[in-house]
């Protein structure tokens, strides 16, 4: 009788595992299509870790866009994973630059410009290499990324200098941040990097040897979807975002980065000196379109 009671409180404690396990399992996978049904219904905005997507983060982190919507921030280190979800149509907003931006619409996809952004880009040669010169960039490795912002300067480079083409080895190294530690570990020759990562460089005794301000070439820009984003919804979504996004820009220009410098260190991974050594007269303009001759410059390069 004792052996045929202890197997039965052992297979009612079994059973009452398995249901344990299968509640579980149940319950999980409800979260988990709850939070996937969430995250469609977002508005869910790409970011690089550069400083032209300051305006965003300090949106988020500060509640500049109503909290009422669900707007989300989707991190990525490098344009061209970006270009896959703005493609596959995982994020509706995304930054990028008008060279991307165009070859993704020239492709089919359905895109349209939000605003300009005050990204620029240097190219910076490393100071091992005794590049003090375009033209010394004859048979030497320069890091970039295809059909991007930073392509188009490097070929406006090549040309000013009269160099061959085939005479600078262009390397696509796409994540930012590696970037900028194969500079800072002798791996490469020159770069070309946009903020924080060019102070970074400029800190380390890298020499600055063309910065696209000095060209009045403006490429930076954030894209939004072109379809399914027309009912009443997304709508408003996208007028939070903008409140959102020019109450940020405003913040920013009266009260300067050095207000900001935990934001910056929190998203862009930047160390505090190259924090504290940011231009300190960047401004961020509010919902500009791009200049048509800066798409026209983009749409050229691409023929």
């Amino acid at each position: 009788m004792r052996k045929i009671l202890i197997a039965f409180v052992a297979a009612l404690v079994l059973f009452s595992c398995g249901q344990s396990y299968e509640e579980t399992k149940r319950i999980t996978r409800a979260q988990r299509l709850k939070m996937m049904r969430e995250d469609s219904a977002a508005l869910k905005v790409a970011v690089l870790p550069t400083l032209d997507c300051l305006p965003v983060f300090l949106a988020k982190d500060h509640q500049m866009f109503d909290t009422v919507v669900d707007i989300r921030l989707k991190q990525f280190t490098a344009q061209m994973d970006i270009d896959t979800a703005l493609m596959n149509k995982r994020v509706e907003i995304g930054v990028t630059d008008l060279v991307r931006a165009e070859r993704m619409m020239k492709l089919g996809d359905s895109l349209r410009y939000l605003t300009a952004t005050n990204a620029y880009w240097q190219l910076v040669t490393n100071r091992g290499a005794r590049i003090t010169d375009l033209k010394h960039l004859d048979d030497k490795m320069l890091a970039m990324t295809r059909y991007s912002a930073t392509d188009l300067l490097g070929d406006l480079a090549v040309d000013s200098a009269k160099l061959k083409s085939e005479r600078v080895f262009r390397i696509q190294v796409n994540d930012v941040h590696i970037r900028l530690k194969m500079l800072e570990n002798n791996e490469m020759d020159a770069l070309l990097l946009t903020e924080p990562q060019a102070t970074a460089a400029r800190l380390l005794k890298h020499k600055v040897i063309l910065d696209s301000r000095k060209l009045d070439v403006h490429l930076g820009a954030f894209v939004a979807q072109g379809k399914g984003m027309d009912d009443a919804k997304r709508q408003q979504q996208l007028k939070v975002f903008i409140d959102g996004y020019n109450q940020a820009c405003d913040s920013l220009n009266k009260y300067g980065l050095g207000s900001y410098r935990a934001l910056i260190r929190k998203y862009c991974q930047a160390k505090d000196a190259t924090v504290a050594a940011l231009p300190k007269d960047l401004k961020f303009t509010r919902m500009t379109p791009p200049r048509e001759k800066d798409i026209e410059r983009a749409r050229k390069w691409l023929k």
